[in-house]
């Protein structure tokens, strides 16, 4: 994690807070993009592997990464029972190698300092994802819990919760990259429109996305699922840059 804001260095505190950000150079999307068939804030069916390739380097403020793994499925043995989690066990499963592919260009195409949003659950929050980022320029800074507002599955305590592990390229700062302070690490906001098993909440992913960026910064998600984080950049004028396998 990252210092604390008041740490003592000598006889003077570090002030890491900031309510504004460094201007960032605006860019044309052909200074981002290789290739001029992918779309920008627009829906692209496509490997998100492949997205990435297509990215320059250097050009993205952040990224939203939800991998498609069954890490907690597994572990307890459900298998693909029940009606809950039918949808969740036909998506294409990702291996670790694959993840840490994603992450690797991920970390090539994030600006210094930009920010690695990643989905976890439970079962990888407590194994661990380390190995994932060990040959990489990215480091923790913070994790959010994300209260669903239902009951999931759990042999003992019943899971409610997903969490979203905040990571930075280096160098690792936060003032004048991270200039919204009232978004707490226990966020509770509820599916109201499901469109996509793997759907995550539009308004934590749009106070994020005001957090780390400036007006039309580029966003990226390359597994972008029922494309809420799409949504989000609509809202405060932003350009996504997204795709999944199967288009909603």
């Amino acid at each position: 994690m990252e210092q604390a804001a008041n740490s003592v260095i000598g006889k003077s505190k570090t002030n890491v807070f900031s309510n504004s950000r460094t201007p960032t150079a605006k860019l044309a999307h052909s200074n981002v993009l290789k290739k001029e068939t992918i779309k920008v804030n627009d829906k692209n069916t496509m490997d998100g592997l492949s997205l990435l390739q297509n990215i320059y380097t250097n050009v993205i403020t952040a990224c939203f990464f939800d991998p498609q793994y069954r890490g907690i499925m597994d572990k307890l043995n459900y298998g693909n029972e029940g009606a809950r989690q039918i949808e969740r066990a036909e998506l294409g499963q990702m291996s670790e190698e694959t993840i840490k592919a994603f992450i690797n260009e991920i970390g090539r195409v994030l600006v210094p300092s930009g920010h690695l949003f990643l989905w976890i659950d439970k079962f990888h929050l407590c194994e661990g994802t380390s190995n994932w980022f060990r040959e990489t320029k990215f480091r923790i800074v913070d994790l959010i819990t994300w209260d669903k507002g239902k009951i999931g599955m759990g042999y003992r305590t019943r899971r409610k919760s997903e969490y979203l592990l905040v990571l930075q390229k280096e160098p690792v700062k936060a003032k004048g990259v991270w200039t919204k302070h009232d978004i707490p690490d226990t966020w509770t906001e509820k599916i109201t429109d499901k469109e996509h098993p793997h759907q995550k909440p539009l308004n934590l992913q749009k106070d994020l996305i005001e957090a780390v960026s400036g007006k039309d910064d580029y966003i990226i998600d390359p597994c972008a699922g029922s494309y809420s984080v799409l949504k989000a950049c609509r809202l405060v004028s932003r350009n996504f840059i997204g795709c999944d396998q199967k288009t909603i």
